[in-house]
Order: structure tokens, then C-alpha cells, then sequence
């Protein structure tokens, strides 16, 4: 069992060389809009996995795990040469949905204060309409 502090020195080595083998040296075009968000490494240090995130579409982020899955091994071995470990940990690639989800409830939040002020603004009118109306006639 690895220190906690040694843990988190290998997942920053892990995510340091990957960026770096998707930026130099992977001569895939699906390589280019990929970030590598965060790597979690189990205890035992035999699984590392690493959170991406591409910048497009579905079909782009579909297209791009599959880039990720086949050069796993090349990756894995251009890992191993900067660990010093008698293992290499397995690679799992994982979708990180995070700038998606902080997109989404920017866009719910945005959409409540519309409603808010929307929602204002009637009231205010309706303020203005009964201050503008002449007093009820009771007949007297």
C-alpha cells in the first residue's frame, strides 16, 4: 500500500505524461481538443483512472474515447518510463462531464433570474396599472 502523499505525486506524474503523449506525440487528429482533467490511482497502484474532457460534441467525445482505447498500450508504455514502480498501472479512460454539467446549471440559472425578471417586471406593471386607475364609483 502506497502513502496518500506518494499517490498523489504518481497520479500528477501519470497526468503530466499523458497530456504530454496526446499533445507531441500521438500523430491522431482526435488528440487535439482532448484534456486530461484529473488521474485517480487505487491504493494498490494498479489502476489509474484518467478523466478527459473534449472539447465538442457527442460524436466528437465518442470518436475521441475510441482514439484513447486503441492507443491505451503506447500510452501505458510511454507511462511505465517516467514511474518508478515495479508495476504499471492499467489504464482506464473516463469521460469527465464536469464542464458540461457547470455549462448546464450556468444555463438553469441564467434561465431563472429571465424568469425572475420577468416575473418583476408584470408584477411592477400591475402596481402601476391599479395606481393609475380612477377610484371604484359605489353609487353613493
Amino acid at each position: 500500500m502506497a502513502s496518500e502523499r506518494t499517490i498523489h505525486r504518481l497520479e500528477a506524474q501519470i497526468q503530466r505524461r499523458i497530456a504530454h503523449c496526446l499533445q507531441f506525440e500521438l500523430q491522431d487528429p482526435r488528440a487535439s481538443f482532448v484534456t486530461v482533467v484529473r488521474v485517480e490511482l487505487n491504493s494498490d497502484l494498479s489502476t489509474a483512472k484518467v478523466f478527459y474532457s473534449v472539447l465538442g460534441d457527442d460524436s466528437d467525445r465518442a470518436r475521441t474515447g475510441g482514439m484513447l482505447e486503441h492507443a491505451k498500450g503506447f500510452i501505458r508504455r510511454q507511462v511505465s518510463g517516467v514511474l518508478r514502480t515495479r508495476t504499471t498501472p492499467d489504464l482506464r479512460f473516463l469521460p469527465d462531464d464536469t464542464a458540461q454539467e457547470s455549462k448546464r446549471m450556468d444555463d438553469l440559472i441564467a434561465e431563472a433570474r429571465r424568469r425572475d425578471e420577468q416575473i418583476r417586471g408584470e408584477e411592477s406593471r400591475m402596481g402601476e396599472e391599479q395606481a393609475e386607475a380612477p377610484p371604484a364609483d359605489d353609487g353613493e
